[in-house]
């Protein structure tokens, strides 16, 4: 049975369930017999692979073969994001020149152009220029956006579908809402903070581009046989305060779950870091769920006040990515295991928040799977 039909006509029997059936049904708020625990180890594999740094056991393992082997789902993000793609406008060029760990990308319109920076290490990236920086730059950026066309790749979507098979259920991340956009992608956040000081008729101009120009890839995505949706805006209050989330972040996610929820879609968004003061709103959102909220001591929130705030909602995560360090005590990790459970079960999808340091202890990660399996 195919997963959008799967979708529509229901789940499995719990005395029958595996993890794809079990995630779609812990969204659904139907019978489970057991939470699911999908981490996300992508960047610890990739890491250590680059610096031939992985332990004995996987060296020869592909990651997909690293989660069966830990006995955990896990969140097949890298494997249905590139299904969404983009067509632009045949005016506009894309060229990256490279050099060491350093690459820029520069994009050429008829309005003008814009530069990105790029340095790299195997540990992450960092932007040290950004392509927009004056309101010139905003024009052309706009001209971008509105010269582009999503599409969805179905044979790539059912490739990888037979890949997972019963492991996980389909699920993408889309482009950041607005300003958490402006933020992360384009402007920087000081420069953003600055420039809606300064001329905020001109941001909000830009900003209303960018929630015009996602409408169409929100269509194509609602038309998709993915069932699981989530926004991926790294949602922090130290940048998005709840006054900028409430003005600018909640009316995006409601005109794209309005959307999304009547194509039969769960939808889930990316808050990390700092998020104490934004829990309060996250009945306000209306999605089904939040990723990645990270307890103290690593966050800033406990896991009662996650709770609290979150209601049904399904939490996606839960344990802090310090108990998966060698120097924490692994009582810790067996309680915040045994913990998140037991107050969040049916509605969790159990996970680290929100992901393995790639000098975290990998096996943490097949003790907190134990954990879940046997209880």
């Amino acid at each position: 049975m195919g997963i959008k039909n799967d979708i529509v006509t229901g789940y499995q029997e719990r005395k029958n369930m595996n993890d794809r059936g079990r995630t779609l049904a812990i969204f659904a708020h139907k019978p489970v017999d057991n939470v699911v625990f999908a981490p996300r180890c992508e960047h610890w594999y990739h890491v250590n692979k680059a610096q031939g740094a992985l332990p004995e056991r996987y060296r020869e393992m592909e990651l997909l073969e690293i989660y069966d082997d830990l006995g955990c789902s896990f969140r097949p993000y890298h494997l249905f994001n590139p299904c969404l793609k983009y067509v632009h406008d045949p005016s506009i060029t894309f060229e990256q020149s490279e050099q060491s760990n350093r690459r820029i990308d520069r994009i050429t319109t008829p309005v003008g152009s814009v530069e990105t920076h790029w340095t790299f290490s195997d540990m992450a990236s960092h932007t040290a220029k950004w392509p927009v920086e004056t309101p010139d730059d905003m024009r052309v950026m706009e001209y971008v956006l509105r010269g582009r066309r999503a599409e969805f790749d179905l044979e790539d979507f059912r490739k990888q579908d037979a890949v997972i098979g019963p492991r996980s259920a389909p699920t993408i991340y889309i482009p950041r809402v607005n300003i958490q956009r402006l933020f992360l992608e384009y402007m920087d956040f000081m420069p953003t903070i600055y420039a809606l000081h300064d001329d905020r008729r001109r941001v909000e101009a830009f900003i209303k581009v960018i929630d015009e120009t996602d409408e169409q890839m929100v269509d194509v995505v609602a038309g998709s046989p993915v069932p699981i949706i989530n926004y991926g805006d790294n949602v922090d209050q130290n940048m998005c305060t709840p006054d900028l989330l409430r003005t600018y972040v909640l009316p995006a996610y409601h005109r794209r779950n309005e959307k999304l929820h009547a194509a039969g879609k769960f939808v889930h968004a990316h808050w990390d870091g700092s998020c104490k003061l934004l829990l309060p709103l996250a009945k306000e959102t209306g999605m089904d769920g939040v990723e990645a909220v990270t307890p103290l001591p690593q966050g800033d929130v406990t896991l009662e006040e996650t709770k609290g705030a979150l209601g049904e909602m399904v939490l996606l995560d839960g344990i802090p990515a310090t108990s998966f360090l060698s120097t924490a005590p692994m009582k810790e990790l067996e309680h915040f295991t045994r913990r998140a459970v037991e107050m969040f079960a049916p509605n969790l999808i159990l996970g680290i928040s929100d992901e393995i340091s790639p000098v975290g202890d990998i096996e943490r990660v097949r003790r907190a799977a134990e954990i879940i399996r046997d209880g």
